[in-house]
């Protein structure tokens, strides 16, 4: 039977193997990245990865992990991508590498398939080949979609998109074949001997040698219908796969739909039944996709989606598929986000891109207009196969003819011209691109790389054709070969380039400045806020507020930063610039609760955290963050009336946050809160209970251990008890001085002062800037007669706060206690100066001076 065009396999191996090595090592750099940007949400926040979230969430949630029924969903429905997302961390955890590895291992694997691809529906010709998939394997605009953990959707759907390509054309290869044409061949040569001969015999010869062959051509039909069928079904699978990966993996239907009418030259009826098929499975596949919701976006995510103007819109929307194309052609521009006025719009037709954008439609209007006329142009064919006459028609076709034979004709396909190429590879560009395009729907992005992924496998098609074209004309191969080397060399450095300005945060933030400045200062404030370099961050912050006065999100993040630069009344005013910006940015709410308390404005805080505990979430992009935000906000309402000693106020606040808690809102620690309040209103029963259920959420909350056995302490008969649970606490966190702080506590209060004394000296040594834990430590070590190593961490606590009369006064009688009596005498009267008329130390003072009179 006929088979699609290809090379020897040793041929096609050492085409692969090149290109995909190329494509494994311009990548390979990439290993060793962080987690940046959209991966975070993705990975590290997302609750699809976690073992406690049953697997069948995953065909219940979007692409971040928020169910699809939620208002805030952002509606990708992408499972299979967040299937892979989970096996990575089954198997490494949050360890960048793996994902990284997946990633890369996706984009060689697209290399070698994109080959197959265009053995199959390039004219036989290795440079077509090779310069497709070495351009593939190097273009700089797939380093988003490689570098970035999260463009796993689009490497993963461009796979399967191709895989299902090839099934299809599997499926009109075995459904267009010349069953058993190799029987035909010989049948022929005998029949025509025979022809010349005639004899009586010979046409008992014929008939009986007929037979035979009907008969083996049976069978032959017989496989290929069955293999045919089967090639549509994994074709059909292969497709809601790639569509389950990313919605613009459907397109294959619409690539295949195309292949099919271009490279089959008969079998009409045939080919109509698999257009039937096609076009009922993308009607059955596109009913069932929008069942689901629409991604909602800001207006700063595409802003012409929401301009007034709709000539403004038009010749924007219109100019964006050419700057795509553009991008494509010369990617030297590349950045991490293209929202916000990255891209301006366009909104007077004198604008110079009004001017691009119609000659990018002109020049695809000739390209197609050019394909198309091939069907203007064909010859009267052969009255049984109706392809094109040729000298080995004749007798094949008279002889079916004459005898009846009801098989196909084994005339030999015509063969692929360029023309047919060229269609199929600007299919492959724009049909991919519809999704993405604005044309049907606006979309949350005005430009993104990623999604670029698949059509540019359609441009690369595009190079290919033209190299192999202009090298078969056989004039200027040196030029020819020098310029590709030149732009592939081009290509490859770019992105190693560009795969380094991925590695982290920092970098991709940095190199975007250039094209986005409010949204690369913003987001690298953020991060140099996060490492510490304060000043650095400030000013990213105020520059990215100069470009962008607007976004919440900056103030926001500036006020975090003047808040822990004590610079409270900045802070607050930042705080409130976001709320204005944003009023429903919870996590602003309480930060700005936050320093009110700080300041002492309790009353306002009160009101701000009330607020925040009462916006609506729906239509958030992060909806479980703004849920955990308001719980917060009740958290921190009922601490501060915990610690105006309103406990009745604190133990309904903490009531309603338990009852208002999140499905993935972890309830230990408003449990906890539950209990401790309930036990500083004597209320130890109920308490208790609350302290259990913070243990069965979590069995391994610290402070959840620490509070219950503070409580089981209140009880003389259950300090055993109580003791066990401090140990449990001591042994989960090992290095938290918060735990030997609270069971020094517990010693202390049992008489253990040595066994106390070890416990808070632990605890200082954890915290060793804790004034409280030093000077804890120092008293316990003086209970337990160790006065000179009391005096050493009394020295230290003076040290920490040399403005604090209390260290002072300690260290004082320490000292007098130690006989060390001119050292006592002045530090009690620097107790004095700071404070002078506390009595403790006027009366250690006086009785110093009766020891030493």
């Amino acid at each position: 039977m006929c088979a699609a065009t290809s090379l020897s396999l040793p041929e096609m191996d050492y085409v692969s193997l090149v290109c995909c090595s190329l494509a494994f090592v311009l990548y390979c750099n990439t290993l060793g990245s962080e987690f940046v940007y959209d991966d975070r949400r993705a990975i590290l926040t997302n609750p699809d990865l976690q073992p406690k979230t049953p697997w069948s969430q995953l065909l219940e949630n979007d692409y971040w992990g928020t169910p699809l029924q939620d208002p805030s969903s952002h509606g990708s429905y992408r499972p299979l991508s967040v299937l892979t997302f989970r096996l990575n961390y089954l198997a490494g955890g949050f360890s960048p590498w793996g994902y990284h590895l997946v990633n890369v291992v996706l984009h060689c694997s697209a290399t070698y398939l994109l080959i197959k691809i265009a053995r199959i529906v390039l004219p036989k010709n290795k440079i077509g080949s090779i310069v497709t998939g070495a351009l593939f394997a190097a273009h700089p605009v797939h380093t988003e979609a490689v570098a970035s953990v999260v463009g796993r959707s689009d490497l993963l759907a461009c796979n399967l998109f191709f895989l299902s390509f090839l099934a299809y054309s599997s499926h009109v290869s075995h459904r267009d074949s010349i069953c058993c044409s190799n029987f035909y061949k010989r049948y022929d040569k005998i029949a025509t001997t025979l022809q010349k001969t005639v004899t009586s015999c010979n046409k008992t010869n014929h008939e009986r040698i007929s037979s035979k062959f009907q008969a083996s051509d049976r069978w032959c039909c017989r496989v290929a219908r069955v293999k045919s069928w089967w090639y549509i079904l994994v074709f059909l699978v292969l497709a809601v796969c790639a569509m389950l990966s990313k919605e613009t993996g459907i397109t294959v239907i619409g690539v295949s739909f195309v292949y099919d009418f271009v490279y089959s030259k008969n079998q009409k009826k045939k080919q109509k039944r698999s257009f039937l098929i096609l076009t009922i499975a993308l009607l059955l596949i596109l009913t069932a996709r929008l069942q689901t919701k629409t991604p909602r976006f800001s207006t700063a995510d595409n802003p012409t989606a929401r301009e007034p103007s709709s000539s403004t819109r038009f010749m924007t929307l219109s100019y964006l598929p050419a700057l795509n194309f553009l991008m494509l052609l010369y990617p030297s521009a590349l950045s991490f986000d293209w929202g916000m006025d990255a891209v301006p719009r366009i909104q007077s037709v004198r604008d110079p891109r009004v001017f691009f954008t119609l000659c990018f439609y002109a020049a695809l209007m000739v390209a197609l207009g050019i394909g198309a006329s091939k069907w203007m142009d064909y010859k009267s064919g052969c009255t049984v196969c109706q392809r094109r006459n040729s000298d080995v028609h004749s007798h094949h076709c008279r002889m079916t003819n004459n005898n009846n034979i009801t098989v196909q004709c084994p005339c030999p396909a015509q063969k692929i011209t360029w023309r047919d190429a060229t269609i199929f590879a600007l299919s492959l560009i724009i049909l991919p691109f519809l999704p993405a395009s604005n044309l049907f729907f606006y979309v949350g992005f005005v430009v993104a790389e990623r999604v670029l992924y698949i059509p540019s496998a359609g441009f690369c098609l595009l190079i290919g054709i033209a190299g192999a074209r202009l090298w078969k004309n056989g004039t200027g191969r040196v030029y020819l070969s020098t310029g590709f080397v030149l732009v592939l060399t081009g290509f490859s450095a770019k992105t190693i380039l560009r795969n380094r300005d991925w590695s982290s945060e920092e970098n991709l933030y940095r190199s975007a400045v250039p094209y986005n400045p409010p949204k690369a200062y913003g987001n690298l404030g953020s991060i140099l806020n996060a490492k510490g370099r304060i000043d650095e961050a400030e000013q990213s912050f105020r520059k990215a507020l100069e470009y962008r006065p607007n976004m919440a999100d900056v103030h926001y993040n500036l006020a975090i930063l003047l808040q822990s630069k004590q610079k409270l009344d900045e802070a607050i005013q930042s705080y409130q610039r976001a709320i204005h910006f944003r009023p429903s940015l919870a996590l602003a709410y309480v930060n700005l609760g936050t320093a009110l308390i700080a300041t002492g404005k309790c009353e306002e805080a009160i009101a701000v955290l009330r607020q925040a505990s009462k916006l609506d979430g729906t239509g958030l992009k992060d909806r479980r963050e703004h849920e955990n935000a308001k719980v917060s906000a009740l958290l921190q309402l009922g601490a501060l009336y915990s610690d105006q000693g309103r406990l009745q106020n604190a133990l309904a606040v903490y009531r309603e946050a338990a009852d208002a808690l999140p499905q993935h809102y972890p309830p230990q620690r408003v449990y906890n809160v539950l209990g401790e309040t309930l036990a500083k209103m004597q209320l130890d029963e109920e308490a208790e209970k609350w302290y259990r259920a913070a243990l069965e959420a979590e069995p391994d909350h610290v402070p959840a251990h620490i509070t219950y056995g503070k409580l089981l302490a209140k009880n003389v008969s259950r300090s055993a008890e109580a003791e066990q649970w401090f140990r449990r606490a001591q042994r989960l966190a090992p290095h938290d001085a918060s735990v030997y702080h609270h069971y020094g506590a517990f010693l202390v209060i049992n008489r253990r002062y040595s066994e106390a004394a070890s416990m808070y000296e632990r605890a200082a040594e954890l915290s060793p800037e804790d004034f409280e834990l030093a000077v804890a430590a120092a008293t316990a070590m003086r209970k337990a007669g160790l006065q000179d190593e009391a005096e050493l961490w009394y020295r230290k606590s003076v040290r920490m706060k040399p403005t604090d009369p209390r260290g002072h006064t300690n260290l004082g009688a320490m000292l007098h206690l130690n006989g060390k009596y001119k050292e006592a005498e002045h530090s009690y009267k620097k107790a004095l100066r700071l404070q002078p008329d506390d009595e403790t130390t006027l009366t250690n003072l006086h009785r110093l001076y009766g020891i030493m009179t």
